[in-house]
C-alpha cells in the first residue's frame, strides 16, 4: 500500500469577483433573453476558450500550481499571510469546494474543523450534534457510541450537553466541534485557525491531543499563524504566497523564512477620527514605539523604548486598565504588563510603558493590547498594530554581539573577585 495520504498535482482555484448586479428585467426583456440566451451562450464559450484567466480584472487565483504529497502519519502546518490560500487549500482538500484546475488525492476518511462549529445544528442540543457530526464524518452509530463520554469529556461541556448549541458560547461552540473532530478517528484531521477562539488552556490540550493522533499514525493538516503551535506540532511546513506553494520543508527553516522575510518595521498606527477601530466604549487614536535615545538610528539592545496608546473613553467615570503582550516574531509571549486600574472621564487619554535598555534581546517585536473594564472584562482587544526590531551592534565594552540565548538579556550587576 502507498505511504502517501494526500497527493496534490497542479491545483488551482479560480473566482470571479466584482460581478455587476442585473438590471431589473421586464416580461418582454425575460422573453427575449430567453430567446436569444443560445446564441449568446455560444458566443461566451467561444471567447472563454481565448481568455487568459490570468489577465482578466475580475478574477483572482486563490491557488494557482500547488504540487506536494502528505505521507501517512505527518504532522504538517500550513503558513502564509491572510489571502495567501490556507483555508481555500483546506476546504478543497476537505471537499468542501472544487478545484478549477489540477486534482487531489486522499487516502483515508478526513475529518475537517475549519469554522467553529461547522456541521453544526444550532437548534439541535450538544448530544444531538455529536451524532449528527459524527454521521457527517462517516461514522457509525455504534463507533459514536463508544467514543461518546470521551468527546464530552475533552470538551468540558459536559453540565450543558443537552442545551441547544445556539446558546452556547464562541468558546464551547469550538470545544465541542474539536473534541468531536479529533476522537471519532479519522484517518486524516484538517484544522484551522479555529483553535484562537479557546482559552490557552483548551489551546494547549488541543496541541497535544493532535500531536497524540500524529503519533497514532494519522496524518495532521494544521493552519494557524501561532507559530510556537506549528513549531511544537508540526515536523514540516507548506509556505503559501499569493496562492503559490512558495517552499515546503523542515518547520524551522521555513518559518524563518517567512517570518524575517514578511517583517518589516511598522513604528506608528495613527487613525482619523472617522475609522479609530474600537467600540461604543472605547475608539484607539494612536499606536508608537518610540526610541529615548535620540543618538540612535536604530534600536538596539541598549536603547530604552517607549509604547504609546493613545485612546478616547467614550463612557464617563468607567474604571479602565490597559494591559499590554509583548510578542517575538515567532508569536512567543515577552511578558505581560497593565496599567494600574483607574476611573477615567471622557474624552482622549494616553497610556505609556517604559521599557529599559539592556532587556529586550536581539528579535523583532509585536505587542496586543486590551482594554480592561473593572479589572475583570475586555471591553476591546487589538493585536498587532506595530511591528519594531531590536537589534545588536559591536560594543568596546564586549566582544560578543548578535542573538543570544533567552527571551530577554538584562544586564544584572555581577560580583567578579579573586578568593
Amino acid at each position: 500500500m502507498s505511504d502517501v495520504a494526500i497527493k496534490v498535482e497542479n491545483l488551482g482555484k479560480r473566482y470571479r469577483i466584482g460581478k455587476k448586479q442585473e438590471k431589473y428585467r421586464t416580461i418582454s426583456s425575460s422573453i427575449n433573453n430567453f430567446l436569444t440566451s443560445p446564441f449568446r451562450n455560444f458566443k461566451r464559450l467561444q471567447s472563454l476558450s481565448k481568455f487568459k484567466e490570468e489577465e482578466a480584472e475580475d478574477v483572482i487565483w486563490a491557488l494557482k500550481d500547488v504540487n506536494f504529497e502528505v505521507k501517512k502519519g505527518e504532522a504538517i502546518g500550513i503558513i502564509g499571510r491572510n489571502g495567501a490560500g490556507k483555508s481555500t487549500l483546506l476546504k478543497i482538500l476537505s471537499r468542501i469546494t472544487e478545484p478549477t484546475t489540477g486534482r487531489i488525492e486522499v487516502n483515508g476518511r478526513v475529518a475537517s474543523l475549519l469554522e467553529v462549529g461547522t456541521g453544526f445544528n444550532p437548534e439541535l442540543t450538544g448530544r444531538e450534534n455529536i451524532y449528527l457530526n459524527g454521521a457527517i464524518l462517516g461514522m457509525t452509530k455504534r463507533e459514536i457510541i463508544g467514543k461518546f463520554d470521551e468527546i464530552v469529556d475533552f470538551s468540558g461541556v459536559e453540565k450543558f450537553i443537552d442545551t441547544p448549541v445556539k446558546r452556547y458560547s464562541s468558546g464551547m461552540y469550538v470545544r465541542l466541534a474539536f473534541a468531536v473532530a479529533a476522537h471519532l478517528e479519522p484517518e486524516i484531521l484538517v484544522i484551522d485557525e479555529v483553535l484562537a477562539v479557546g482559552d490557552a488552556e483548551f489551546q494547549k490540550k488541543c496541541l497535544g491531543k493532535m500531536g497524540k493522533v500524529a503519533k497514532e499514525g494519522r496524518t495532521v493538516l494544521f493552519v494557524s499563524h501561532n507559530m510556537q503551535a506549528i513549531q511544537s506540532l508540526c515536523t514540516e511546513v507548506i509556505l503559501l504566497e499569493n496562492g503559490y506553494l512558495k517552499l515546503k520543508g523542515a518547520t524551522n527553516e521555513v518559518i524563518n523564512n517567512y517570518l524575517f522575510k514578511s517583517t518589516i518595521n511598522k513604528l506608528e498606527q495613527t487613525w482619523d477620527l472617522d475609522d479609530m477601530p474600537g467600540n461604543d466604549l472605547i475608539k484607539v487614536k494612536l499606536v508608537k514605539v518610540i526610541s529615548k535615545n535620540d543618538e540612535v538610528t536604530v534600536m538596539d539592545v541598549t536603547t530604552p523604548i517607549d509604547i504609546i496608546i493613545d485612546f478616547i473613553n467614550l463612557v464617563h467615570k468607567q474604571k479602565i486598565n490597559v494591559s499590554l503582550v509583548l510578542k517575538n516574531i515567532k508569536g512567543e509571549p515577552i511578558f505581560n504588563d497593565s496599567t494600574p486600574v483607574k476611573m477615567l472621564n471622557e474624552g482622549l487619554h494616553r497610556a505609556i510603558i517604559h521599557i529599559p535598555g539592556n532587556f529586550l534581546n536581539d528579535d523583532i517585536y509585536t505587542i496586543d493590547y486590551y482594554f480592561v473594564k473593572d479589572s475583570s472584562t475586555a471591553i476591546y482587544i487589538q493585536n498587532e498594530p506595530i511591528t519594531f526590531e531590536i537589534q545588536d551592534v559591536p560594543r568596546a565594552d564586549s566582544a560578543w554581539y548578535g542573538k543570544w540565548i533567552g527571551a530577554v538579556r538584562p544586564r544584572f550587576n555581577w560580583e567578579y573577585y579573586e578568593i
